[in-house]
């Protein structure tokens, strides 16, 4: 058993960022509650996250913001709201207590990433990060701070090599953003397509500048890209990398909306794709630490979180959920019992799209890192 923490408190699910808002964070609870069900807290270590100090956010997102963040969420109108893209009826709309729950996101992935680099843990999971879309001066994609951009930059001020890995549906922009031009840092991304699917980014010409060129690592998948096609994909291409690479400590982006219920996306992976993913990434690196992100159908969150500290902590939950849970929510199964239904033909233009994506990663990339 790898000794593993899960980092998280109920006041982080109590919000609500608007009441017809597609992001809701109960979902963190009814993770931590099917964990519990299963006793997973009687073997592996449950952490409560410290408050990210105002010096730990700004450094990375600039003062006017922050400040702006601090105002709305004391409810206090600002015009020029729209200016760092908060509004009430987009994306990121403003809420009674963002800052502080902000701010409680990005200490819970600081906590997890010092738990693991301190040696406290071999495996760290924060289920309320992976906020990776904000920028420095302005909210995306119901992420206000960036989390994983300032854990990675508390990695980076002790000397570490950092391996970022994204999994979740949407690409991962902030954070290679942040380190474009870095080698410190290997970003790598696989995630849907941009022409279909916010935010539009993340080509597989996007290697990185500079420094940095090669160590940007982006694979666009084709919708409809199922478990055997995703898994051959991450296959060919992420574990030459990272092993090349070499990191201290890997900081992973696990976000569950590529199941094939999500409301969002268009990928097609099942309970089982997703958890091989993560058997994948876990012989990685020994230092392990993953944070929460995508996942909006409520059934299955919780399910594939679950199963994702399962590997992290190297236990294997048992597929019947335990009464206690599935007689309050009605989930009764831990792993899928369906199947997505995909044509042969869209099947086939998925797995011909994303070997086309591998091999351009190989012949832009590959060579940079003497692959």
């Amino acid at each position: 058993m790898r000794r593993a923490a899960f980092v998280y408190e109920e006041i982080q699910s109590r919000h609500v960022l608007r009441e017809d808002h597609v992001f809701r964070p109960n979902r963190l609870q009814l993770t931590y509650e099917l964990l519990q069900a299963y006793g997973a807290f009687d073997v592996t270590r449950p952490v409560p996250p410290v408050t990210a100090g105002e010096a730990d956010i700004l450094s990375f997102h600039t003062p006017e913001y922050v400040a702006a963040v601090k105002d709305l969420s004391k409810g206090i109108e600002r015009q020029d709201a729209a200016h760092f893209n908060i509004s009430e009826h987009g994306d990121n709309p403003p809420f009674e207590g963002m800052y502080e729950v902000s701010a409680l996101a990005v200490g819970a992935s600081v906590t997890a990433a010092r738990l693991v680099a301190d040696g406290e843990a071999d495996a760290a999971f924060n289920i309320s990060g992976g906020l990776h879309h904000a920028a420095p001066g302005y909210a995306s994609g119901f992420c206000i701070f960036n989390d994983a951009v300032i854990a990675i930059m508390t990695l980076l001020e002790r000397g570490l090599r950092v391996a970022y890995i994204d999994i979740d549906a949407h690409h991962g922009d902030g954070v290679q953003d942040a380190f474009y031009r870095s080698d410190r840092v290997l970003t790598v991304s696989l995630h849907e397509w941009g022409r279909f699917l916010f935010p539009g980014s993340g080509m597989a010409g996007d290697i990185g500048e500079g420094p940095g060129k090669g160590y940007a690592v982006n694979v666009p998948l084709f919708p409809n890209t199922d478990d055997v096609t995703y898994l051959e994909t991450f296959r060919q291409v992420v574990p030459p990398l990272v092993k090349k690479f070499s990191p201290d400590i890997m900081v992973t982006q696990i976000g569950c909306d590529t199941h094939y219920l999500d409301p969002l996306t268009h990928l097609m992976l099942t309970t089982d794709g997703y958890t091989a993913v993560l058997r994948e990434i876990s012989g990685l690196c020994p230092r392990w630490v993953a944070i929460g992100g995508g996942g909006y159908e409520m059934g299955v969150v919780p399910r594939m979180w679950a199963l994702a500290y399962g590997v992290m902590a190297q236990c294997e939950w048992p597929d019947d959920i335990p009464a206690v849970f599935s007689e309050r929510y009605g989930l009764h199964h831990l792993r899928d019992k369906g199947m997505p239904a995909i044509g042969n033909a869209l099947r086939e233009q998925a797995r011909r799209f994303d070997a086309e994506v591998v091999a351009e990663v190989k012949r832009t990339v590959f060579p940079l890192h003497g692959l």
